[in-house]
């Protein structure tokens, strides 16, 4: 691309996006390119305030608006259930499902001794003070079926098995192995959420 040294340059930044690769970003500035100058102003307004406004959840560790998510300071959901998730798109997968009103707890990830992610790079200290202060009566290990989630998993499940009044349940596996769960379809999710079963039995 040498016709334009700007369009190369938005290229460079959009396909540096998760999943978007050069023809993709192509796409989409020739898009940009060809809109008026509201709408281009528009989308940069989104963009900045994303920067500038977009705070992470106190508690749970979603994105949110303000310091406590909508999730945390709604009164309808069931405050003695916490379902733990690796990732913001987690949330929304399981949202869609409508089969869940309890609490969730972001990790922001998983743990990946090649990836070189272990327990003190996600959210898990957190985790354990929640269950500790908040009266949490089950945990729902809401992670991917792979062998990472499933580290993961056993890794919470040893912290918290001398919390003998905690109940731990995993999602049945309705959910494929090797799958994340952001791409599992909604119906499948929801069966997953609602024939949940004990995390030690999952195991067998």
């Amino acid at each position: 691309m040498t016709f334009s040294k700007h369009i190369e340059q938005a290229v460079n930044e959009i396909s540096s996006l998760q999943g978007v690769g050069k023809r993709t970003a192509l796409r989409y500035v020739l898009d940009l390119a060809g809109r008026s100058r509201e709408d281009l102003d528009s989308f940069v307004n989104s963009i900045e305030n994303l920067r500038d406004h977009l705070k992470t959840c106190v508690k749970c560790h979603n994105l949110s608006d303000h310091d406590i998510c909508g999730i945390c300071a709604s009164s309808s959901r069931d405050q003695s259930i916490l379902c733990i998730v690796e990732d913001v798109r987690d949330i929304l997968a399981i949202e869609n499902t409508q089969q869940y009103r309890g609490l969730y707890h972001v990790l922001g990830g998983k743990i990946s001794p090649m990836d070189g992610v272990g327990p003190s790079d996600l959210n898990i200290s957190t985790l354990l003070s929640r269950v500790k202060n908040e009266g949490i009566e089950e945990i729902i290990l809401a992670l991917s079926a792979t062998m990472e989630g499933d580290t993961t998993a056993y890794y919470i499940n040893k912290k918290l098995e001398k919390s003998a009044h905690l109940l731990l349940t995993t999602l049945s596996r309705g959910v494929p192995v090797g799958d994340e769960l952001q791409y599992t379809d909604e119906v499948t999710l929801g069966r997953s959420i609602a024939q949940r079963t004990p995390y030690n039995k999952s195991l067998l």
